[in-house]
């Protein structure tokens, strides 16, 4: 028995990195920049308009069959908040009335549908969840001006409201399109929704549009 298993164990060994490059070999990667829409309604002194932030990301494709690819995305923004006590939620802030400073990183992992339309032109449409990643620390700046022990506080609530109750799951669904510049580079373009399902379940008083996101951006992918 233990000699079958070592045959078998060096057969899977020797086979895995011809299985690891035929994978690798289907994927395709991009890069892409979009600009994020964090939508707010929020009625206070304090708030800011809503954020529109800039935002750089990058992924990768691999085709399932002819009509279905997963996709793997990874996009980052920064911004500032501040606690809002009377809200009892974190409020985008102005960065003269920042207090916590957060860098966030949405992975998103999607089911996405193809068309092809022309030979050079492709349509997508997908779905999926995003896992918006938030590290919340205090913002810079303010160790001279500031009551440091209320700013860590502040910094503490929002970061616990962003990570309770689920609030950093998002499913998302979005569409895009193709252009084939060259055999091994697209131009793309795409929008991207992302819905605050922790509202179903966390039984808050939110404005309409409490956070839900929009995105749109551009991509190359390169083959």
């Amino acid at each position: 028995m233990k000699k079958y298993f070592f045959i078998a164990l060096i057969i899977g060994l020797t086979a895995f990195p011809i299985q690891a490059e035929g994978f690798f070999s289907r994927l395709s990667w991009f890069a892409e920049g979009s600009i994020l829409f964090f939508l707010e309604d929020n009625d206070v002194a304090d708030s800011a308009p809503m954020p529109i932030l800039p935002s750089l990301g990058a992924g990768a494709s691999y085709p399932l069959t002819d009509t279905l690819r997963l996709e793997l995305t990874l996009d980052f923004y920064t911004t500032h908040y501040h606690f809002h006590s009377g809200l009892n939620r974190p409020v985008p802030v102005e960065i003269e009335k920042r207090t916590a400073r957060t860098l966030g990183f949405i992975l998103g992992f999607q089911a996405v549908r193809p068309f092809n339309v022309t030979p050079d032109l492709t349509l997508r449409a997908y779905g999926g969840l995003a896992a918006d990643i938030r590290i919340v620390f205090p913002a810079a700046g303010l160790e001279a001006h500031e009551d440091m022990r209320e700013v860590r506080r502040n910094t503490d609530q929002v970061r616990r409201y962003f990570w309770s109750q689920g609030r950093w799951l998002l499913p998302l669904v979005g569409i895009g399109a193709d252009y084939t510049l060259n055999s091994g580079l697209a131009l793309g373009f795409d929008f991207r929704v992302w819905m605050p399902v922790y509202r179903l379940w966390t039984g808050e008083d939110l404005p309409s549009v409490e956070g839900w996101r929009l995105g749109a951006g551009i991509r190359l992918t390169f083959r």
